[in-house]
Parts: structure tokens; C-alpha cells; sequence
């Protein structure tokens, strides 16, 4: 228990960035942290942290341990939802990162119904952040607009987003009452930094269609770009789930604009029999379920989840394997 104890110090101290941090999130005194992270390294003769100005390091034997003690607290976490469960309700603290709240908030307003005594906190970063926070156990669970090629990872489609362009309301295209992609020919754009999905969906839409467009500006935000745009700064896309609208803009109703991205939910595999895990996989199943009455468009079940060759159908999910 002892062990148990300093391990627990050292993993939210190397978490947080600092035992003050730790104390809080532990809910002990920040000497007690300190004082159980040195018993530790006595005991086994190990450094696991340099202080370096006023910054805490880890070591590099430390970043190993770290990468046992996210296994063995998440284990922890899994286990006392379990015990919870067998209260006669699924309780527990899920911790979900996301690239933008439009993707996720629609799914986190259906499974807070469903599951009122779990707690959900979000974070939201870009796309390799959120893969990291993933790979690294500071998330159980991720929502990204494309798939993830990798192993470990469990990746389940759930939700087609079409691309909307959008214009200043004086821009001579905002006064035509329908446009085809062609119409774009030569138009400026305000575009998205190299690596958005949004943006390289788009320039393969375009050209898949023969038009080339003048982008005269990289901006890394929506907001910005919305920004931009509402002051004539030519032409900006976004997916139509995150388009807001403006009075000074307008989106461009372009009938042939064949170009969506899809929002992807993800986990690593190793977690997908965590009670809390499996619950929210379950509802965005049903989710897709119900999408897929509406949208024929959205990619069949069999390529939802992308699991290895071979592997046996998830339980409880209904989620088949792909060949």
C-alpha cells in the first residue's frame, strides 16, 4: 500500500508539473506529496525529478515509470467504476479531448442524459494533441474530423459533415441564387493552416473538379477566418456544424460541391472493455445508427471501426470487424 501511495505522488506530480499542482488534485497537503515522492526515491534509490529554476523534470527513469503508472491508474479508475456499477448506476470521471466543440457537444448532451453521475471533462487541441492525450492515458476517449492509422487505436465514424463556403455578404457570388464548384474558379480564399482536415478536403474537392483558387491567407482558427471573411478578405470553408451564423455573412449554396469530412471518434484499444468507455462507444454507435436513417451518404457500418485482421467483434457494441 506503501508503494501504492508513492506512486500515486510521483504520477499526478509528473502529470501536473508541480507538487503544488498535485496536492490539489489529490486533495492532500503539498508536503505530504513531497514527503511520499521522496519515501519513494529512498526507498529504491531513483531520482525521478531535477529541479530546474522553478521548473519540475522528470527524469528519464521517471518518464518510464510514468508510462506504467497512466496504465495502472487508468486500471484503478475502470476498476471503481465497476464497483459503481454494481451500485445499480454507472458512475465515474471520463475525460474526453476534442478539436472543436462542435463535433462533440451534440454526443455529450445525449450520454449526460443517459449516464447523469458521470462526471465528463474536456479538453480540445488539435488533432495530434488529442492522439496524444490519447497514447499517453490523459484521455480515455477523442473526437477528430478524420481516422487515426494506428494499431493501437480503435477509430469509429459516426457523423458526415459537408464543407460550407462562405462569403461576405457584398461578394458578387453571395448575390447568385446557385453556384457550382466552377464558379470558384480564380475566387481568393482565406485558407487553413497545411494541416486541417477541413482545408485538404476541400482541395481535393476542387481538384477532383479542375478549379484552382488563390488562397491569400493561412489562418489557424475558424473564429479567425470567420473574422477575415466578414471584413472582405475573400472566401472561407468550414464544415456546416461549425458554421455560425453572421448577418455579414452568407454561405454560398454550391449544389455539385462534393467535399465532407467525418467525425471520428477514438480510444485506445486496451480500453475498449472500460465500463465508462464502452457506454460512450455505445451511444455513438446508436447515434450512427440514427444518422444513418437520415444520410445514405455516411460510410456502412462495416468500415465504422478499422480494427487489426482478424480480431474478434467488439462485445456489447455490435461493431463487426472489418476484413
Amino acid at each position: 500500500m506503501r508503494l501504492l501511495t508513492g506512486l500515486r505522488a510521483f504520477h499526478y506530480t509528473a502529470r501536473c508539473g508541480s507538487t503544488t499542482a498535485a496536492a490539489i488534485e489529490m486533495g492532500v497537503s503539498q508536503p505530504t506529496v513531497s514527503a511520499q515522492i521522496g519515501a519513494l526515491e529512498k526507498q529504491f534509490g531513483v531520482q525521478l525529478f531535477l529541479q530546474i529554476g522553478r521548473k519540475l523534470m522528470t527524469t528519464e527513469f521517471a518518464d518510464s515509470l510514468l508510462v506504467i503508472t497512466n496504465r495502472l491508474f487508468a486500471l484503478e479508475e475502470e476498476a471503481h467504476s465497476m464497483l459503481m456499477e454494481a451500485e445499480g448506476m454507472l458512475r465515474g470521471h471520463l475525460r474526453i479531448g476534442a478539436v472543436g466543440p462542435y463535433n462533440v457537444m451534440p454526443v455529450l448532451a445525449a450520454f449526460q442524459k443517459r449516464h447523469p453521475r458521470i462526471y465528463v471533462s474536456l479538453s480540445v487541441g488539435d488533432s495530434s494533441q488529442i492522439v496524444d492525450r490519447i497514447l499517453n492515458y490523459h484521455a480515455d476517449l477523442g473526437v477528430l474530423v478524420h481516422d487515426v492509422q494506428d494499431e493501437r487505436v480503435e477509430s469509429v465514424a459516426y457523423r458526415r459533415q459537408p464543407l460550407v463556403v462562405f462569403a461576405h455578404r457584398e461578394h458578387p457570388l453571395a448575390r447568385r441564387g446557385s453556384l457550382s464548384v466552377h464558379d470558384l474558379h480564380g475566387c481568393e480564399f482565406v485558407g487553413r493552416e497545411s494541416g486541417s482536415t477541413t482545408q485538404r478536403v476541400f482541395n481535393q474537392a476542387l481538384e477532383r473538379a479542375g478549379v484552382r483558387v488563390k488562397q491569400i491567407m493561412e489562418i489557424g482558427s475558424r473564429e479567425s477566418i470567420r473574422e477575415a471573411v466578414a471584413n472582405g478578405i475573400g472566401l472561407g470553408v468550414v464544415s456546416e456544424v461549425a458554421y455560425v451564423d453572421d448577418h455579414r455573412l452568407v454561405p454560398l449554396p454550391i449544389d455539385d460541391l462534393d467535399a465532407a469530412t467525418y467525425s471520428h471518434v477514438i480510444c485506445l484499444r486496451e480500453r475498449m472493455k472500460s465500463r465508462l468507455v464502452m457506454s460512450f462507444l455505445e451511444l455513438v454507435h446508436q447515434l450512427r445508427a440514427e444518422l444513418e436513417a437520415t444520410d445514405r451518404r455516411l460510410p456502412s457500418a462495416e468500415l465504422a471501426v478499422r480494427p487489426l485482421a482478424g480480431r474478434a467483434p467488439i462485445e456489447g457494441l455490435g461493431l463487426g470487424t472489418n476484413p
